[in-house]
Order: structure tokens, then C-alpha cells, then sequence
């Protein structure tokens, strides 16, 4: 099972991004889905989450111009971003909890994707 994130960029101040990210492989179920991120010399911190059913939550920061939403039949989780500011600068990396066909329920990651807020 893997995890393919997509979508970053360079934007400016005020602009608008989406994120994606797809799990292939051997896939029985996908549980949650999140998005974290980590900024130049900080630790990486949690963005959003989309459950199965499709309940989220978002860390304050980003409640009100994020939006996270996934494509079940696509193993897609996507990161709407509005209004991003130059301090959403980070490296965004996808996360599910994922029942792999014959492996065990486990946590897995994507390869983070660079969004840049800079006019």
C-alpha cells in the first residue's frame, strides 16, 4: 500500500490550492484520512481529518479556509485551501489508517508535498 500526494506549488498570499492524495495497493478498507504539515524547522503538526463516514475536524488555524474532503471510490482524500497565508508555508503530507488485503490495520504516509505562500 502506498500513498501519492500531489497538487503543491508556489502561490501568492490570499490564493488558492488543493492537495490530493491516493492509496493504491491491496486495499481492503481506508479508515481515516489526514492531512499534516511541517514548516521550516518546526515539527510537524496536524491539519485535518475526514473519517470514513465523512466527518472532519480541523486544527483553528485553518478552520473556516481549509476544507478537507475524499473520493472513496478514487482512495482519494483531496485539501481545499482558500485565503492561504505565507505562515500555511509548509510541506504537506497525507496520512490513512489502512486494512490492507492480508496486512494488518496500519498507519501509513505519503511523500509530502511543498505549498508556498509568498508574494
Amino acid at each position: 500500500v502506498q500513498l501519492q500526494a500531489s497538487g503543491g506549488g508556489l502561490v501568492h498570499p490570499g490564493g488558492s490550492l488543493t492537495l490530493s492524495c491516493t492509496a493504491s495497493g491491496n486495499i481492503a478498507r481506508i479508515n481515516s484520512m489526514r492531512w499534516y504539515r511541517q514548516a521550516p524547522g518546526k515539527q510537524r503538526d496536524w491539519v485535518a481529518t475526514i473519517t470514513s463516514s465523512g466527518l472532519t475536524n480541523y486544527v483553528a488555524s485553518v478552520k473556516g479556509r481549509f476544507t478537507i474532503s475524499r473520493d472513496n471510490a478514487k482512495n482519494t482524500v483531496h485539501l481545499q485551501m482558500n485565503s492561504l497565508k505565507p505562515e500555511d508555508t509548509a510541506v504537506y503530507y497525507c496520512n490513512a489508517l489502512i486494512l490492507g488485503v492480508g496486512v494488518p490495520l496500519s498507519d501509513y504516509w505519503g511523500q509530502g508535498t511543498l505549498v508556498t505562500v509568498s508574494s
